[in-house]
């Protein structure tokens, strides 16, 4: 890149098909993009996450972090024994080979699995890819270990890398939170949240999801950590109209979990995710209990922090309950969030408390 009067302004990564024409590598225009580049920027990622994670609470983390990590379009998650990279963007689909050599010579790991299937690669002009390119294939599952609890991940067929890393720390606090409570967990998935809110003393939890598999899993992990089916209720089904079903039959719970897919992919979604957002926060609203604990994610960027608080607080003005904000939750550390990157902070959430008097 180069300024109008002719200066050097640094390196950036080209994307003719992109929106995003140009991701930048480097301020510095006489560092050169080569292999000791990405060798330098990798083993400073890593180095982070050896700092800010605690090797003894997981085996699960995300290793490199995109624009954050100063690599823009390049994830690497690692669960247990293997590595899960996606390629989102031109520049580092085009250092690929070099990236994987690097990765394979810092992190020993059984293998590396491709899961570059994802929309944005469209957006690149790119073509979605899967696959084994490293060392052994993959189990069909592979077991890890979170804050004293196992499960399993299907890296193939899972959503984003096949588990939610990015929810660590809140689901440990939705554990700390669980004691004696009836809970429900929307967009359970295979129960992060839900053997969480088990393991923190939980006296029953409904689980709902609209994947049958994520469900199936989700009983495996209950088998897998001894923990008794009997307390929970996996519901298959949207859960949109599960809560409406539970509203009208007057069931209510101590402890909602609201925990979203994206709603809105791009800006011109916003608005329509944004009535989306209400109507399930206004929903849990009406089946909490008084007293109790709503906590609530959005993981749209569009979706900003303010916007988002917004949308609660409007939820439950329509509910006619009175709520306040206990404590603000955000992605774990191992997805950190670039200063000169604001939009790296996509994971919000709210823990919100019910007013137990009347209005």
């Amino acid at each position: 890149m180069i300024s109008s009067r002719g200066d050097g302004l640094g390196f950036a990564a080209y994307s003719p098909d992109s929106q995003i024409r140009a991701r930048l590598w480097t301020w510095d225009d006489k560092e050169a993009i080569d292999r000791t580049f990405f060798l330098h920027r990798i083993t400073r990622a890593l180095a982070f996450r050896q700092a800010f994670i605690n090797p003894q609470s997981t085996n699960a983390i995300r290793l490199i972090h995109g624009e954050s990590d100063l690599i823009p379009g390049l994830i690497v998650d690692r669960y247990a024994d293997w590595l899960v990279v996606q390629f989102l963007a031109s520049g580092v689909e085009r250092w690929k080979e070099e990236i994987l050599d690097i990765l394979s010579e810092l992190v020993p790991v059984r293998g590396i699995y491709e899961r570059s299937d994802v929309e944005v690669r469209k957006l690149e002009g790119l073509p979605e890819r899967t696959g084994l390119l490293r060392g052994q294939d993959m189990p069909d599952r592979i077991q890890i270990e979170e804050n004293g609890l196992s499960f399993w991940v299907d890296v193939r067929a899972g959503q984003k890398t096949g588990f939610f890393l990015d929810q660590r720390d809140n689901r440990l606090r939705v554990r700390q939170l669980s004691k004696d409570k009836d809970v429900l967990d929307c967009f359970s998935y295979t129960g992060g949240f839900s053997l969480s809110a088990l393991a923190g003393g939980a006296d029953s939890v409904v689980a709902v999801d609209a994947s049958p598999d994520a469900l199936s899993i989700l009983r495996d992990n209950l088998q897998l950590n001894q923990l008794s089916s009997g307390h929970v209720q996996c519901v298959q089904g949207n859960v949109f109209q599960i809560l409406r079903q539970y509203r009208d039959a007057a069931r209510d719970f101590d402890l909602i979990v609201l925990d979203p897919p994206k709603f809105a992919v791009t800006a011109s979604q916003v608005e329509k995710a944004a009535r989306g957002y209400k109507d399930i926060n206004l929903l849990a609203f009406k089946l909490l209990r008084p007293g109790g604990i709503l906590v609530t994610f959005s993981c749209s960027g569009g979706i900003t922090p303010e916007l988002f608080q917004k949308i609660v607080a409007d939820a439950a003005l329509d509910a006619e309950c009175d709520a306040r904000i206990v404590m603000r939750l955000f992605q774990a550390a191992d997805h950190p969030v670039g200063v000169n990157f604001p939009e790296g902070a996509y994971l919000k959430g709210l823990i919100v408390n019910k007013e137990s008097g009347d209005r």
